[in-house]
């Protein structure tokens, strides 16, 4: 017997972002896993994560037992109203691709809870298994995010919506550990499964190119990459100016991106009058491997917001399996986490710039193996364990006369 799959996912290969390439390694193991016994099919966007990024993606794209379908959404930027929109376009077109069809389970992976709630509707309606994988938990962004009375408003609009989406899965999974504490104390007595982001193989496989290299005299100046979204979240342009400033003659960063904060990134570089950032629009992934190789150390930052106390970003995984010095400003679980299993590792407190100076000071400007960290935390080995938890869920509520999920299971 076939199982059918809904794969939601705003954000799917060629688009560049963590939540496409994490839909697509899923794709990969469900099939791997079942074969010919699995049909998916995907809804997404056409590429729109970021606004000089263009890549061509046809709108079907059809192969045995999967099809892709990307929707054209309007073009926005990084504003909410602009997401709105966009997310509007794209709900009711996966509504009405879907009225019709029939699946065994629904798989919906988002970061600001619409995908997830999107993903929950077409379950109801469809009286079929929900399988939701929570990247991030919009209710506690909101509020970081928005002004003080406005996110307190957003949160209460928001947080019912939430727990809708919650309560309707059969099964939740939380990219984070960082998360438990707060799925745990609002929904108390339910278990959540915890997939975490890896390490991909695009990057796996290229540790014969970059594995730990002999001891050598450091460079004469240092060259820093930083490659992902330059927005609020990052909080780039609350520290990079100055800390390039102060270390002006010893580095030059490298900057791979774009986001809504670049335009105010740059101004408060012309305005320190910082020569030694360069800046990049997105690339391709294998383009990104070459300029990590040619790095001497790869940073990454995160905002000083409570939000960013709970998260694991994708980036760590990716840094690491490149054995290159990792230099981060981080807090909380990301940075119990770095500091713990990633070698070489230096963190310092978000926007600090004295720590972020101390820590620069304190790493080692050299390759280390990180094989072990990338053996534990393969992408492929992790989406594996996560196809199996989903083929086992699937095959349990097509067995049924009817899908229905009751509250005992909840």
């Amino acid at each position: 017997m076939t199982t059918k799959i809904l794969l939601l996912s705003f954000y799917y290969p060629p688009d560049l972002s963590a939540g496409s390439f994490r839909a697509e390694a899923l794709v990969s193991a469900l099939r791997a896993e079942l074969g010919e016994q699995v049909d998916i099919d995907v809804i997404t966007t056409r590429p729109n994560r970021y606004h000089s990024f263009v890549a061509n993606a046809v709108s079907l794209e059809r192969s045995p037992l999967l099809t892709i379908r990307r929707i054209d959404i309007p073009a926005h930027r990084s504003g909410i109203k602009d997401q709105a929109k966009a997310f509007v376009s794209f709900a009711m077109r996966a509504l009405k691709i879907t009225q019709n069809e029939h699946y065994d389970l629904v798989f919906a992976t988002s970061s600001r809870l619409m995908t997830a709630s999107l993903g929950a509707l077409i379950a109801r309606r469809n009286a079929c298994a929900l399988y939701l994988d929570i990247r991030d938990i919009f209710v506690d962004t909101l509020r970081d995010f928005l002004p003080s009375r406005w996110g307190r408003f957003a949160a209460s609009i928001f947080s019912p919506l939430e727990r809708w989406t919650i309560n309707s899965a059969t099964r939740v999974n939380l990219i984070s550990p960082g998360f438990l504490p707060y799925f745990n104390t609002r929904y108390p007595g339910r278990e959540f499964t915890l997939y975490t982001n890896g390490v991909d193989d695009l990057f796996i496989n290229q540790l014969s190119v970059l594995q730990a290299a002999e001891l050598k005299t450091p460079p004469r100046r240092i060259k820093v990459v930083y490659a992902g979204n330059i927005g609020t979240g990052q909080g780039l342009h609350q520290i990079l100016p100055e800390l390039a400033k102060r270390l002006a003659d010893q580095v030059d960063f490298h900057l791979i991106g774009d986001g809504s904060t670049l335009e105010q990134l740059k101004n408060a570089l012309k305005q320190a009058q910082v020569d030694n950032v360069s800046i990049s629009p997105p690339m391709k992934r294998d383009e990104l491997l070459r300029v990590y190789h040619e790095a001497d150390v790869l940073f990454l930052h995160l905002n000083n917001l409570k939000a960013f106390r709970r998260v694991l970003p994708s980036k760590l995984f990716e840094y690491a399996a490149t054995h290159k010095p990792i230099w981060g400003g981080l807090s909380g679980y990301a940075a119990r986490f770095a500091q713990k299993r990633i070698k070489n590792a230096a963190i310092f407190g978000p926007c600090d710039i004295e720590g972020a100076v101390e820590a620069f000071q304190r790493l080692e400007m050299q390759q280390i193996s990180r094989s072990e960290f990338v053996e534990q935390f393969s992408r492929h080995n992790i989406k594996k364990e996560m196809a199996k938890d989903i083929l086992q869920l699937s095959s349990k509520y097509s067995a049924r006369p009817t899908c229905q999920v009751t509250k005992s299971e909840l």
